[in-house]
């Protein structure tokens, strides 16, 4: 009969928008909710009878309609260690299933992803978001900067020291000048460091050999050297120890045309360089900062025939444009940053940094299809197809922008709208079972 047809259809459409309701509920209960994918409500239709004579009331049934793939506002967070993604990609992390007898977490096997990037270092050192899930990354080789990606695991930061790295090379840049004053050492100075991290000056004499302006001797002094003196005491004019001395030539063009003639004082200088056009000009001197133990220093002066490094131009004054050296101090844990290709960056207090893991981000054909999860994470589904890893900015997978979380996709005013709809509907279907009771309470008047 119709009428128990109009009531079971009336029902089906109260159900439906009981369903929907529930969703325009959620969605605004979760409007403030960093990362969270709005769900939205379609309706189906099933017949029961349908021809050019006869059609018979059918049901209604609510579907949810996810809203994965549409992203939410960009905006500045608080937190330095925050991450949003600019594009269709996904965070790849993992969910705890307990912890071992340690006291570390302990990771479920099933990856999940998610778009929430609140992420926070927590006391074990890993890069945690709001909902618990903890990032997962490549790691990344500290001294090569070589990425491993076969494989990704949660990120930890380990705050140790940056341990010293004695100096092995040095580079000066600088303009000699091709009228000094006579017998009139110009001089550099640059602070290395030994294996344990300890300071130590270098000094660069440079002086014009007499009688041959295009040629320069350069005097390394230390006063640290532990070296034992040799048999003529050999000091600078401050009474340092002198290492030792080198001959360097210019050419008309101003630039190094050879190096040679070392003499070894205190230490030993040698291991020049061929004197090869465009090749780097360089000489190596050995000192001992700690006694019995001898460390060997590159410098690196230019190349041979070319303007940089060190020239002798015109001039009366001597000119540095740099002198480094590749030695670091020991330095302890300062924090934690991020850069926009994903890099997880340890700073240290020696002004140093390392770079100990990168965050790749997933992409699926159909982010819409992927299973939801607690804490706004997911897992995928055979309809959300294989999750491909990609670099961020590459392959679609979207940018990142750092110091940013990316907000709900929820709008307030259109869920309200929805809610409005949703509401006459269920009053219209609620309509719709008690007239349709009505009728059939009079039919059965009607036969009694």
């Amino acid at each position: 009969m119709s009428l128990f047809g109009a009531i079971n259809t009336a029902v089906s459409g109260l159900s439906a928008q009981s369903a929907s309701f529930g969703n325009i509920s959620d969605n605004v209960a979760n409007s403030q909710t960093v990362g969270f994918k709005e769900v939205d409500t379609s309706f189906s239709d099933f017949i029961t009878t349908s021809t050019s004579t006869s059609n018979a009331p059918g049901t209604v049934v609510a579907l949810p309609n996810y809203m994965n793939n549409v992203q939410g506002t960009i905006t500045q967070s608080e937190a330095p260690l925050a991450l949003a993604i600019d594009g269709q990609g996904f965070f790849p992390v993992s969910q705890t299933i307990g912890n071992s007898n340690t006291g570390a977490p302990t990771f479920s096997t099933t990856p999940a992803y998610t778009r929430a990037g609140d992420f926070q270092m927590d006391k074990n050192g890993y890069l945690v978001n709001s909902g618990g899930d903890y990032l997962n990354g490549w790691s990344v080789n500290p001294t090569t900067g070589i990425v491993n990606r076969s494989s990704i695991a949660p990120i930890q930061i380990n705050q140790t020291v940056f341990n010293p790295v004695p100096t092995t090379n040095m580079t000066l840049a600088a303009n000699l000048p091709a009228t000094p004053t006579a017998d009139q050492p110009v001089s550099s100075q640059v602070n290395v460091y030994d294996s344990l991290g300890t300071s130590h000056p270098v000094i660069l004499n440079w002086t014009q050999v007499a009688g041959s302006p295009s040629e320069w001797t350069v005097q390394i002094v230390s006063p640290d050297d532990q070296n034992p003196a040799p048999t003529a005491a050999v000091t600078d004019a401050s009474g340092n120890p002198v290492i030792g001395t080198m001959d360097v030539t210019f050419g008309t063009d101003g630039t190094i045309q050879s190096i040679g003639t070392p003499v070894s004082d205190y230490g030993t200088v040698g291991g020049a360089s061929a004197a090869v056009a465009g090749q780097p000009a360089t000489f190596t001197f050995s000192t001992e900062f700690s006694a019995g133990t001898p460390q060997t220093i590159t410098l690196n002066l230019g190349s041979y025939n070319q303007a940089n490094g060190v020239t002798q131009f015109a001039g009366t004054n001597y000119t540095l444009r740099g002198i480094n050296q590749d030695g670091v101090p020991p330095g302890g844990f300062s924090g934690v940053t991020t850069t926009s290709g994903g890099g997880i960056v340890v700073n240290y207090t020696n002004g140093q940094s390392r770079t100990i893991a990168q965050v790749p981000l997933v992409t699926f054909n159909d982010p819409n299809a992927l299973q939801r999860q607690n804490s706004q994470s997911f897992t995928a589904t055979n309809l959300s197809g294989n999750p491909v890893t990609n670099d961020a900015g590459t392959n679609g997978a979207g940018t990142l922008v750092t110091g940013s979380i990316e907000s709900s996709n929820v709008d307030i005013a259109t869920q309200f709208t929805k809610l409005i709809v949703a509401q006459q509907a269920y009053s219209a279907n609620a309509k719709s079972v008690t007239t349709a009771n009505q009728m059939l309470q009079d039919t059965i008047n009607m036969i009694r």
